[in-house]
Parts: C-alpha cells; structure tokens; sequence
C-alpha cells in the first residue's frame, strides 16, 4: 500500500463522504473522517455476484470514489486507509479473526486499520457491518459509548486485543501488521467457496444517522430509531431503484445468482 494518492483523487474522495480537508491528522479529524465514511460508503457484496475483480491494490480507491460504490473489509478498510496516509496519518493493517456462532473465524479473515496520532492509537473499521461510527481507543480497557453501542476492548496475551459489542464478542485483532497482498489467499476462498459468508446473499447496508437500511437479497430492512420495517421488493425496477435510492449505487440491472458446480465451488465470471 504504497500507493500516494493524488490531491485531486484526495480532494474527491472526501467529497464523497461528505467530508472537509482536516488541518492536522490529530484524533478529532480521525473521528470525523470515519463517521463520514461510515455514513457514506455501503457494505457491499455485488462485485461477487456480478463476477467482478476485487482489488487489492489502490484501484480500490476509485471504485468507492468514482464508481460511487462500497464493499466488504478488503476493500474499503486498506481504501479508507490510503485516504488517511495521504491525510498525514500514520495507519497499519491489521488482521483479525471474526466471531460467527461462537466459533472463532479464519485468521485474515478480517482486516481492520491501526491508526496512531499525537493522542494515542486507535482501532479504526469501517468495514465490518457492526463497527463502531467512531475510532476505538487501543489505550484503554473502559467501555467505550458509540452511537452503534457499547464498545470495549480486551487485551490479550499476545498483545493483541479481543473486541467486544453490548458484551459480544466480535472479532479477535493481531497486533502484528500485515501487507495488503497478504490478503489474496482468504479473497479466493471468500469469492469460490459456496461456504463464504459473501456469497450466502446479496447485500447492501448502510448506518443512516438514527438507524440503519440494508437490503439482503429482495428484502427491504429499515431500522429507524427504535421501530423496524421490513419490505419485500418482488420486481427488479424496485431493487434497482432501492440501490440508488438508499445506497447511490447505479445499476443496468441485478447481479445473476450465483452458479455452483459439482464439487461445490462458485464458479466466476471476471477475474
């Protein structure tokens, strides 16, 4: 992730997430460029129904950016981390193992971002689907009030650091930093295995300031402070719409499912 981008590259991607250009890269900046990027850029999967290329290399940046588009930890975490270099920020990758039936998930299967400035070293995610709207002080093991829930931090014996949501459990972060490239192992098995989590359903969802919309499949899903309601979409033109609607995402028409051969592997289109 060597990668610099170019101002006016820098210029629009903070358009995007509707953000200013920061004056230093202190730990007030940090806080509002993630809640701009949360609120901003989707969780999505589309790219692996559609038989598209996931990047990992800087490429990334333009499809959040310029395609207006989001996607799964792979891409808008190291994405979100080449705006924050080219911002001054000093940003590592992190690897980290997700929590799923209380069973503990692949390593790298995660991927998170370690952000350090002058106030101290933070945990930042703005990929995960149930990550916090602000960055996570890694200096302390008191419970930490987001607008997503309680959040807090367990150190472990290997120097890394356990993540905890309302008391669950949520993912276990490596304190060692990883290459982006380190990532292209665990991206395979995500976009060929009829057992990855990317490839269960299509979904897109998005935190909105009190509450949150997704939309798995054809199946509308609004929180609104504390009310839920759920829709059922049953023609394309109303997908369609929704994705531009809710998300800002363009589409000519809806990713075909997924086709699975014998042995069980999805079998791609793009590579």
């Amino acid at each position: 992730m060597s990668e610099t981008l170019d101002p006016e590259l820098v210029d629009a991607y903070l358009a995007r997430i509707g953000a200013a250009r920061p004056v230093r890269p202190d730990a007030a900046a940090l806080r509002d460029l993630q809640e701009r990027h949360v609120l901003s850029v989707p969780f999505e999967n589309l790219h692996y129904y559609a038989g598209k290329p996931i990047r990992l290399d800087h490429t990334i940046v333009h499809k959040i950016v310029h395609e207006r588009r989001g996607g799964g930890c792979y891409e808008v975490n190291p994405s979100f981390a080449h705006l924050l270099r080219a911002l001054g920020f000093d940003v590592e990758l992190l690897p980290a193992r997700v929590w799923i039936d209380g069973v503990l998930g692949v390593p790298l299967g995660h991927v998170v971002l370690r952000v350090r400035t002058a106030e101290g070293d933070w945990l930042v995610d703005v990929g995960f689907g149930r990550n916090s709207r602000h960055p996570l002080s890694l200096d302390t093991l008191a419970d930490q009030r987001d607008p997503h829930g309680v959040y807090r931090l367990a150190p472990l014996p290997d120097g890394g650091h356990e993540l905890f949501m309302n008391t669950h459990a949520q993912y276990r972060v490596e304190p060692r930093p990883i290459a982006v490239e380190d990532l292209r192992a665990t991206l395979w098995w995500y976009r060929t295995s009829a057992e990855s989590p990317f490839l269960q359903s299509q979904l897109c969802s998005l935190p909105t300031e009190d509450g949150r919309v997704t939309l798995i499949g054809r199946t509308l899903l609004r929180q609104v402070g504390a009310d839920r309601f759920s829709e059922r979409l049953d023609d394309d033109s109303q997908v369609i719409e929704t994705y531009r609607e809710h998300f800002g995402i363009e589409l000519d028409e809806i990713p075909p499912d997924l086709d699975v051969d014998e042995a069980g592997a999805v079998r791609l289109g793009a590579s």
